[in-house]
């Protein structure tokens, strides 16, 4: 019945965890649970409420234009004018290896050329997303450069010349979060008139709030 009570034997089963677990919950008070007399006794009403919430809880955050500002600092947004591939990324290695979260340079440095090495990262519509995963990252960190010129040399799939470049760092453990973020980049940046607005501005501020508030 759903107003039912359970004892712990009937929680354990319901919920696939084994009865020890259920008693230890209970008795730290992470499970809601109440005593009759010197036993454990469960409302079936509650526990459901308590694995909604759980469940909820434990879903991978998204990743998109409104979370962008918990992963990029006003630090990381740069103007340029270079024109070539390798000084970009270059200046995009040197910025994003400043943040907190990048271990170890080299390592950040040699993954990032051996995956241009690999494939090139231009995506086509004037962008590039070099990406790596290694242990040697924290956790997830991104550089952005938006260029004042064409990058003639940085080979794309529809051979535009790259003009916005996105760097993107994550730990190795960080594949879900890594790849909506690859995603979400890229679903951003297919606007033609937030990629021009990106383009025409000179200023890294505005295009840091541009990229975190869609100002």
């Amino acid at each position: 019945m759903e107003d039912s009570i359970l004892t712990i034997e009937e929680v354990a089963k319901y919920i696939k965890i084994s009865e020890r677990t259920i008693y230890d919950w209970a008795q730290k008070g992470d499970i809601p649970a109440g005593k009759l007399g010197n036993v454990w006794r469960f409302s079936k009403i509650e526990i459901d409420q308590w694995i909604n919430e759980k469940l909820k809880s434990n879903k991978p955050k998204e990743i998109g234009l409104s979370s962008l500002n918990q992963l990029l600092a006003p630090e990381r947004v740069l103007v340029t004018n270079f024109s070539t591939k390798r000084d970009i990324l270059t200046a995009l290695i040197k910025n994003i290896s400043e943040a907190p979260q990048i271990k170890d340079r080299k390592k950040l440095e040699k993954a990032i050329w051996e995956r241009e090495n690999l494939m090139s990262t231009g995506i086509g519509l004037g962008i590039g997303i070099p990406h790596i995963r290694i242990n040697s990252v924290r956790d997830i960190v991104v550089s952005v450069a938006v260029n004042k010129i064409d990058i003639i040399d940085y080979q794309s799939l529809d051979n535009k010349a790259v003009r916005i470049v996105f760097m993107v760092a994550a730990a190795q453990n960080q594949h879900a979060e890594y790849l909506k973020l690859l995603a979400s980049i890229s679903s951003l940046l297919k606007n033609e008139s937030f990629r021009n607005k990106l383009i025409q501005e000179d200023d890294s501020i505005k295009i840091y709030n541009l990229l975190t508030k869609g100002e």
